[in-house]
């Protein structure tokens, strides 16, 4: 049977959306550095605590296969105010919406991130998924955030020249938008898999546009 109709979309384990506001001031990217300060001082915080739940999580999935679901949900809710506030800071630029002082899923936020629970989770790649299987992964992901010579990154060249474009022109180019969600997506990817939320191998893709690509599953 071939017909479109024997296919089904579904979105992987981790979806990350982002929606471009229309209305970007030209100017606040200015600033938001020093709007963001608060919310990078509850951050250090709470990625601290995100690393020790992380080592929790690890003997957890060791000895029962498991990821316990509240220490899931608190890690997921670290992921998500994380990606508010750099959807609204250096990572994308994208809203000029402030983003909540919240763990929790914000469904009317312009930005947007979940991860499928998993029910169950691999003993064994427990072991060797967060740094061995992880490897190739995290280079491509230093590259992205920082670049190899200490410089900005790709993320940051990409998010720096649509600022500039913001302030001459209050306009915000599509196409860069579109690549520097499909970088933070595959960071996040890699960020998910690494702090053993999914087994599932963050693919070597990348995934632009605003909204998470669906993924054709064969019934």
């Amino acid at each position: 049977m071939n017909s479109a109709a024997e296919h089904t979309r579904v979105a992987g384990p981790v979806t990350l959306d982002g929606r471009l506001d229309t209305n970007l001031s030209r100017w606040l990217w200015l600033v938001k550095w020093l709007l963001l300060i608060p919310h990078l001082i509850v951050l250090v915080f709470l990625w601290i605590a995100f690393v020790l739940v992380s080592v929790v999580a690890f003997f957890a999935i060791l000895f029962t296969a498991r990821y316990p679901r509240g220490l899931f949900d608190f890690n997921l809710g670290v992921l998500r105010w994380t990606w508010r506030v750099s959807y609204y800071g250096y990572s994308a630029l994208g809203t000029d919406r402030y983003p909540p002082f919240s763990l929790r899923d914000d469904p009317g936020h312009p930005a947007r991130l979940d991860v499928a629970y998993p029910e169950q989770l691999s003993r064994g790649l427990v072991l060797v998924k967060w740094w061995l299987l992880a490897l190739p992964h995290y280079v491509l992901v230093v590259a992205f955030s920082s670049g190899f010579w200490r410089g900005p990154g790709l993320t940051g060249l990409l998010v720096l020249f649509a600022a500039v474009a913001l302030l001459f022109t209050a306009r915000y180019p599509r196409g860069i938008f579109d690549f520097v969600m499909g970088l933070n997506r595959w960071t996040v990817r890699v960020v998910a898999y690494a702090a053993l939320m999914t087994d599932v191998y963050p693919p070597f893709r990348l995934d632009q546009g605003g909204a998470e690509p669906a993924e054709n599953v064969h019934l």
